[in-house]
């Protein structure tokens, strides 16, 4: 008989890891060439995420560019990983 992930809590799903997560600091991979990193404060089912202190790092044509920012809410859809 397979083994479902709650009768073996050695596999998490997706959200129960991202829950783990929260207050600790996250690396945030985008599809549009930008990573984030910062703390994750809370998240929704689409994993809509709200993060703080964080920083971002973008690849554009003059170089990379890193951007400072307090607290965003980062949109689920633009995560890849």
């Amino acid at each position: 008989m397979a083994a479902t992930p709650a009768s073996n809590p050695s596999q998490l799903l997706p959200l129960e890891l991202v829950d783990k997560c929260i207050g600790s600091r996250i690396h945030i991979v985008m599809k549009n060439d930008k990573e984030i990193v910062g703390t994750l404060l809370g998240f929704d089912d689409f994993v809509n995420m709200v993060l703080e202190d964080v920083t971002e790092f973008e690849i554009t044509p003059e170089g990379r560019r890193i951007t400072k920012l307090d607290q965003i809410l980062l949109n689920g859809n633009n995560i890849t990983m």
